[in-house]
């Protein structure tokens, strides 16, 4: 089999890993926790379904509870293909390839679900848990860095930003590899567009610091 063909066996295996991405990434776990203590999300705080809008409106433990789900979706969405024996194609690590192509669609689907009329939350968790999968000393740092800046400044915002900025600084230490390098830039901009809101708040002087964590409302 030739080089072409080899890359035209590559589709399926392609179109799988982004439908499921998609798929994965759409699961509204925060919505769904949330409208369990009758909460609809996407009507309080920030009206984002991630975990940080969660845990300010229903507590800490419903925060909690979404934030190591959607890093899991993230983490399923990135690593099913590396469980999995690919016929080699040149050029490529198909692993890797349809992990990026997975945690990519599931950042996609996080952010704009399906089953939520294309509402969602911020990517942050999800981005996390497939990236700690595909390349785990880059987040790492990323996480490292957004403990400190989180710590200084108790804005979950400003400290997502800044380990998603982190991102390809660590690639280009760590992997030198252009399609990582890549994956993380296009990771790093779509958290921080979807962060253009917390972005205006923090220039402004309106954005909410994350206070002392509330007990889960029963």
């Amino acid at each position: 089999m030739d080089a072409a063909a080899d890359q035209g066996a590559l589709i399926v295996p392609l179109v799988v890993a982004a439908v499921a991405g998609y798929v994965l990434g759409s699961l509204p776990f925060g919505y769904v926790v949330a409208k369990s203590k009758g909460v609809d999300i996407f009507t309080v705080g920030s009206k984002s379904s991630g975990a940080t809008n969660v845990r300010r409106t229903l507590g800490t433990g419903p925060g909690n509870l979404v934030l190591v789900l959607d890093l899991l979706k993230g983490c399923l969405a990135a690593g099913w293909p590396l469980l999995i024996t690919w016929s080699a194609v040149e050029g490529f690590s198909v692993p890797g390839v349809l992990g990026y192509v997975g945690l990519g669609f599931a950042l996609l689907g996080h952010s704009f679900s399906c089953f939520t009329r294309f509402r969602g939350g911020k990517g942050v968790a999800t981005a996390a848990g497939g990236l700690a999968v595909l390349m785990p000393n880059v987040v790492l740092v990323s996480a490292i860095v957004w403990l400190v800046v989180f710590l200084a400044s108790r804005f979950v915002s400003m400290a997502s930003i800044a380990a998603a900025l982190t991102l390809p600084v660590a690639v280009l230490f760590f992997h030198r590899d252009s399609l990582a390098l890549a994956v993380a830039t296009s990771v790093a901009l779509f958290v921080v567009i979807r962060h253009r809101a917390n972005i205006a708040r923090l220039m402004n002087g309106t954005e909410k610091r994350m206070e002392k964590a509330k007990e889960s409302k029963a």
